[in-house]
């Protein structure tokens, strides 16, 4: 665990979170930074990360991950209310196969606006051929 917490330090969130790196923050709590994104997808673009050091949300704590879940819906509110959008997407991935960059648990909240700005999104759909095997294989490990 001692190189797992060294790597997160390096992480650019985790300067962030210490302060060595600027941002233009919208909320703060004890347990939950979010800022803007210096990259936006669409005007509003939103992180929501926890201060907790985890780098995929598979190793983040439960109290951490309630304290995500608590602060999302009412940063997505305000991001609406405050840009004008229509809808959004919250986006959150895990592991760079999975097209994550920065390796410090974070949330997207990403405007979509009439403009049509914000994530585009591609989902081929297959077919669910072993679910009641699958979804048994899945509860037992949990």
């Amino acid at each position: 665990m001692i190189g797992y917490a060294r790597l997160m330090a390096e992480t650019v969130f985790s300067k962030i979170l210490r302060g060595d790196i600027p941002c233009h923050r919208v909320y703060e709590d004890d347990q939950v930074l979010a800022f803007l994104d210096v990259n936006p997808i669409s005007r509003g673009h939103t992180l929501v990360i926890p201060k907790e050091p985890a780098p995929t949300v598979d190793v983040l704590s439960d109290d951490a991950a309630a304290a995500v879940g608590r602060a999302l819906p009412r940063i997505a509110r305000a991001v609406m209310a405050a840009t004008g959008a229509t809808a959004f997407n919250i986006l959150q991935n895990n592991g760079p196969e999975a097209h994550q960059a920065v390796f410090h648990v974070h949330f997207h909240i990403i405007p979509k606006h009439p403009d049509g700005s914000g994530l585009g999104i591609g989902w081929k759909a297959g077919k669910l051929d072993d679910g009641a095997t699958l979804a048994k294989a899945i509860a037992g490990k949990l």
